[in-house]
């Protein structure tokens, strides 16, 4: 047996010890801002809205593991990427559990509203796709399927993410966290049509990226806010220049892929740096 803090060779590893404490932080601040009054009136009601968030920014997490490790370098990102995908799973989980407390134990009127409401719909499929990804992740599973057949199984990670959005934007009430964890999400997929056409660590590509995804989301929270509240896009964009409810998410996500793109600009620039002072050998 493995334990969450040991590397494949049953040896203590920093990274997935480090890794597996992150992934109780979460749990730790939702009970703490339950204990503290934080969740108002109806505690459960705010319970139920982080926890969906937290399980959504998780499945995200384990989605950008690959591109990390590509970008960076940093190859040992890969032995975290499994331990990200079923704390996601989890928060999962115990969201679903919440919802049902939520609505005070009821399973007919749960039944009701998973089978007539759209939100719910998508929230359940997702979750027993998750449900089947996370029952098929141990290494006896990857023996007994077959690697090719395991990794096709687990490619409906991208479809089974975009459900759980999908289940977020169509959620009551609109949050600026619907659109930032969507503009993440496209940056994710786009990526890996650039890192399938050999362009996953070009700064350049990586920069247009950025630029696109930030496009991406300023559409997405215009349309949204236009259709599902009333607002012209005049006053929509006066949000976005005046920062007068906070940094919207169509900058964070610009700053994000920015950020990602100088990193890779800087991997590419040590690593082509020259041996000696000059450009030549020394000795």
């Amino acid at each position: 047996m493995i334990w969450p803090w040991q590397d494949r060779s049953r040896r203590f590893s920093w990274l997935k010890a480090g890794t597996f404490a992150l992934m109780f932080a979460p749990a730790v601040s939702l009970i703490y801002d339950l204990a503290t009054g934080e969740f108002g009136p109806v505690p459960l009601g705010g319970l139920t809205y982080w926890s969906g968030l937290w399980a959504t920014a998780l499945l995200l997490l384990a989605l950008a593991v690959t591109p990390a490790l590509t970008i960076l370098r940093w190859r040992r990102l890969i032995l975290v990427r499994r331990m990200v995908g079923v704390a996601a799973l989890a928060y999962t989980i115990a969201h679903l559990f919440i919802y049902f407390a939520l609505r005070l134990w009821n399973f007919p009127f749960i039944a009701n509203e998973m089978a007539t409401r759209l939100s719910l719909i998508v929230a359940t499929a997702s979750t027993i796709g998750l449900t089947a990804l996370g029952a098929t992740s141990l290494d006896a599973a990857i023996r007994r399927m077959g690697a090719q057949r395991w990794q096709q199984l687990h490619n409906a990670i991208y479809a089974l993410t975009a459900l759980a959005l999908l289940h977020y934007l169509l959620s009551p009430g609109i949050f600026p966290d619907q659109f930032l964890l969507s503009g993440l999400f496209f940056w994710l997929m786009a990526w890996r049509v650039l890192e399938r056409r050999g362009r996953g660590s070009h700064a350049g590509a990586l920069a247009l990226l950025a630029v696109a995804s930030c496009g991406f989301t300023a559409l997405l929270e215009i349309g949204c806010l236009w259709a599902f509240r009333g607002y012209k896009v005049s006053e929509i964009l006066n949000i976005y220049f005046t920062l007068a409810l906070g940094v919207p998410p169509v900058w964070t996500i610009l700053a994000v892929g920015l950020v990602i793109a100088v990193a890779a600009a800087g991997r590419q620039a040590w690593r082509a740096k020259p041996v000696g002072a000059d450009g030549r050998e020394t000795g």
